[in-house]
């Protein structure tokens, strides 16, 4: 499994809380002893997703996944074991030596998919891209045209910026003397423009390349930028970004969200900017939450990652009319798609954020997306003004109508008096009927959900069941038998003395499901082999993620904490006694089955005789 000495992963597993490092990625709440989040492995509306501190293991009660801290950081960042124990080390900030873990990492054999394969040419290519910036007399122009907008050397070199050279060839060159030179490779992956004569050009020709990174820091894309006018002194697309690839789909990657992602949680909010300068400038400014979307339009996809993360966004957007509607399309979006809470930062005179940093500062900059936030209505008043000549009675008239209707999906009902009142003394309108058509604009909208629900349980009804329908169609329905056999199964894994009652048994434990049989075997061998057994050590031994997911499932059953007289001993009955019969039962079901689709009236008869008495014999143990 891995090169890492075992009481290294141990001493790592014993000093990490899983709910401190889970939190790192998901918005964790409490209720009860648990913690709940929105599952981040399937589409997951309501928060199935729960973690246990006390049993330091996590498990999704929609999608059944399920494990310990290093499990969870292998599925979420795509992690093989020895980087996921390096990565919670990391992130639980614990003082070991890593020189081990990056040993073990040297260690392991490269892979071999074209996942790995695509991720080491970007590896690769952002490494040339950035020395030809830094280091080159061909990069030189595009150096000083960033050092002049304001970058400084050390954003430079923290986003891996660099700059594709006017020779076309010159990154296949590169890739060719480093060994990454196969064809099927490199056309997958979207570095080099789409050709008939099967000849490998460089895609992003004398632009400055931004770095596109995944959620794990790993770069997938690249976006270029035009800084000269082109030769035929046409002007070039200000931005060209990599096409989609099996690494990229630009609507759930979000620019510098790897870095940001820390940040985000500790401030409890994200501010999103229109561009990537934005970004940078307000990182060299030490607004280190900020991140940015491939394109002004926000994606579900995209909203779905930082409602992992957060529930208030700050839309910090250029503050021309572009920015504006930019702004209102998003707040939109977001408020169709979230419970986000939702501030406006409107940059004033024009100014995007970068510009606004240029010509006033730092200091000016982070206080202003600290203090001169408007509210969402406050931003939304300020936009329907837009346009409007308020002296005229019927564009009055229509305003307020407007803005009534955006007040009546408020739900804090502070800020609607608060709104209210200032409508009336703008207006010299009474409050009582301002309220009244706020009112009859609620009873609206809740018409039009009311609506909206219907037409999409009508549609979900028509529509082939869900992967998730599906999934619960096809569960078993727990028996008896199953229960005592997770009942036991949580026990071997929490109390030892468990082991003395089942070897003094005379009764031979044979489990009826596979999977439990599975997991009595792999404890039985692993508890017996190992000094220090305990279940999260167990999750790490087990051969594949569904096994994993079924044993934390049964640590996640409700027992006392304490064994009861003889309860052990009851499991090991159920087991051993109604086992026999539980395979018959579902013979003679199958059996029975067959005879109704043949229409063997008298079979289906003495079948249905013989069921009766199986149950009846169950029943009665």
């Amino acid at each position: 499994m891995s090169r890492i000495p075992e009481e290294t992963i141990h001493s790592i597993r014993e000093e990490t809380n899983i709910v401190q490092v889970i939190s790192q990625y998901l918005q964790l709440k409490k209720s009860g002893q648990n913690y709940f989040a929105s599952c981040p492995f399937h589409d997951d509306k309501t928060p199935s997703f729960s973690v246990s501190e006390k049993k330091q293991i996590y498990h999704c009660f929609s999608c059944g996944r399920g494990g310990n801290v290093f499990s969870f950081l292998q599925e979420i960042e795509g992690l093989s074991f020895v980087e996921a124990v390096g990565k919670t080390a990391e992130l639980a900030d614990l003082s070991i030596d890593f020189s081990v873990i990056d040993k073990a990492r040297q260690s392991k054999p490269a892979a071999d998919s074209m996942h790995s394969k695509l991720l080491a040419v970007y590896e690769k290519a952002e490494y040339f891209y950035h020395h030809l910036l830094v280091n080159s007399k061909a990069g030189e122009e595009a150096y000083n045209y960033l050092l002049n907008r304001g970058m400084t050397k050390e954003s430079i070199e923290t986003f891996k910026i660099g700059f594709s050279p006017p020779q076309r060839q010159a990154l296949k060159l590169y890739l060719d003397n480093e060994g990454l030179n196969d064809p099927e490779v490199l056309k997958k992956s979207g570095l080099f423009s789409d050709r008939d004569d099967d000849t490998f050009v460089d895609r992003f020709t004398n632009r400055i390349l931004f770095p596109i990174a995944d959620a794990r820091g790993k770069t997938v894309a690249f976006s270029g930028r035009a800084f000269l006018e082109a030769e035929d002194n046409h002007r070039m697309a200000k931005y060209m970004n990599s096409p989609e690839t099996e690494l990229f789909n630009k609507r759930r990657i979000l620019f510098n969200y790897d870095k940001a992602r820390a940040s985000i949680r500790r401030d409890g909010e994200v501010i999103l900017f229109e561009g990537f300068m934005d970004v940078i400038s307000a990182w060299q400014a030490g607004v280190k939450n900020g991140i940015a979307s491939m394109g002004t339009s926000l994606t579900e996809e995209q909203i779905h990652v930082l409602d992992k993360v957060t529930d208030h966004v700050v839309i910090a957007y250029d503050g021309d009319d572009a920015g504006l509607e930019a702004t209102k399309r998003a707040t939109d979006f977001i408020n169709r798609e979230t419970h986000f809470t939702i501030d406006i930062a409107s940059f004033p005179e024009n100014l995007d954020p970068d510009d606004f940093i240029q010509s006033r500062g730092k200091e000016a900059f982070v206080e202003f997306l600290s203090h001169g936030r408007d509210t969402l209505m406050s931003f939304l008043l300020k936009y329907h003004r837009k346009g409007i000549n308020l002296k005229n009675e019927s564009e009055r008239l229509k305003y307020i109508e407007v803005v009534l209707r955006e007040l009546a999906r408020v739900s804090s009902a502070v800020e609607r008096e608060l709104y209210l009142n200032q409508l009336q003394e703008e207006f010299d309108l009474s409050v009582d009927a301002l309220k009244e058509q706020m009112h009859s604009f609620i009873v609206e909208q809740q018409n039009e959900r009311r609506s909206e629900r219907r037409k999409e349980n009508k549609e979900k009804q028509a529509d082939v069941p869900s992967r998730s329908a599906v999934v619960h169609q096809n569960k078993p329905k727990e028996t008896t038998l199953s229960r005592a056999e997770k009942a036991l199964l949580h026990r071997l894994f929490t109390h030892d003395e468990v082991w003395t009652v089942l070897h003094s048994s005379d009764k031979e434990i044979s489990f009826s499901d596979q999977d439990h049989q599975v997991l009595f075997l792999l404890y039985d061998d692993y508890y017996h082999s190992h000094d220090h057994p305990s279940l999260q050590s167990f999750l790490d031994v087990l051969p594949d993620e569904r096994l994993k997911s079924r044993a934390s499932e049964i640590a996640w059953i409700s027992l006392s904490d304490e064994i009861s007289a003889g309860e052990i001993e009851d499991y090991i009955a159920i087991i051993c006694d109604r086992q026999p019969l539980e395979i018959r039962l579902k013979e003679k079901k199958d059996e029975l089955k067959q005879a109704e689709r043949s229409g063997d009236k008298q079979k289906q008869q003495s079948l249905s005789f013989e069921i009766i008495n199986i149950i009846k014999q169950m029943k009665s143990k």
